[in-house]
């Protein structure tokens, strides 16, 4: 009997560990760290032509602002990771296409080429790139971004449309907490969104916030109907004149003649009353 209730109690033990993140990660919703990165950064979508592989339909373009990241030809299916910890980009050691091109063998993709153990390229500085994939893994405490050339942002001649792979290291546990504007702060250093596409995210953000504000006020009273303009008339004194109009920007004192003016007339008193009015 103790037997079979310790048995029942490590199954149920495995179920609960299985369920309770994926629990967590569905009450998160449209706040999850996965969907605020869906929002700052649109993936293209990628397509195999006659050409080979090349861009559907454009994301968010990032300017690439430190050197390091290795990228592969498009064709190529394994993509050699660069990785970041502490804004600084590691790349691949000299051994690290020759286990690419051994992992293609054991997963029996041929490349006749040779491409996926000779042809990679330090992707440089300024270089424009779309991301098409990017993967959170909380357990490893990692944010992977899969990025392809924006040859058309880069006025090549000869398009070539290289891809690459950059690992965003976080301490650990850090992603747990860690919302999409903390970690988008961490990519920005190597992978920054263009100065457009940034101004537009802001002004949808900004609209969608004073949509929201809009909904949520009480609807204004409204504005009671001007009254009657101010008449200056023959015979007015100072005091009422003010009253009406307010203080003059300046007064032209001469004796027994004052002169008050304002922006858009001078109004004359002789003896303390108004006799003209310009």
């Amino acid at each position: 009997m103790n037997v079979k209730f310790g048995r029942a109690v490590r199954i149920l033990a495995v179920i609960l560990a299985g369920t309770i993140p994926w629990m967590m990660a569905a009450a998160q919703g449209g706040d999850s760290l996965e969907s605020q990165l869906a929002v700052k950064y649109k993936l293209a979508k990628l397509g195999t032509d006659s050409t080979g592989l090349s861009v559907l339909d454009a994301g968010t373009v990032l300017v690439i602002k430190k050197g390091g990241i290795l990228s592969v030809p498009s064709g190529t299916a394994i993509l050699v990771p660069s990785y970041v910890k502490d804004g600084q980009v590691k790349t691949a050691n000299n051994n690290a296409m020759s286990g690419v091109n051994k992992l293609l063998k054991w997963k029996g993709v041929s490349d006749p080429t040779g491409a996926a153990s000779s042809d990679t390229k330090f992707l440089t500085n300024g270089e424009k790139v779309y991301p098409f994939k990017i993967d959170v893994s909380r357990k490893d405490s990692k944010v992977t971004l899969s990025i392809i050339e924006c040859d058309s942002c880069n006025n090549v001649q000869d398009a070539s449309s290289r891809k690459a792979q950059v690992v965003f290291q976080f301490p650990k546990d850090y992603l747990n907490s860690a919302d999409g504007g903390q970690v988008s702060d961490v990519i920005n250093q190597i992978l920054e969104v263009q100065a457009d596409d940034a101004a537009q995210q802001d002004q949808g953000q900004q609209q969608d916030q004073g949509q929201q504000a809009q909904g949520q006020q009480a609807p204004q009273p409204e504005a009671a109907p001007a009254g009657p303009p101010p008449t200056i008339q023959l015979g007015q004194t100072p005091d009422e004149v003010t009253g009406m109009l307010g203080q003059p920007s300046k007064i032209v004192n001469l004796g027994a003649k004052q002169i008050y003016i304002y922006k858009d007339m001078k109004i004359t008193f002789v003896k303390g009353k108004v006799t003209d009015v310009q």
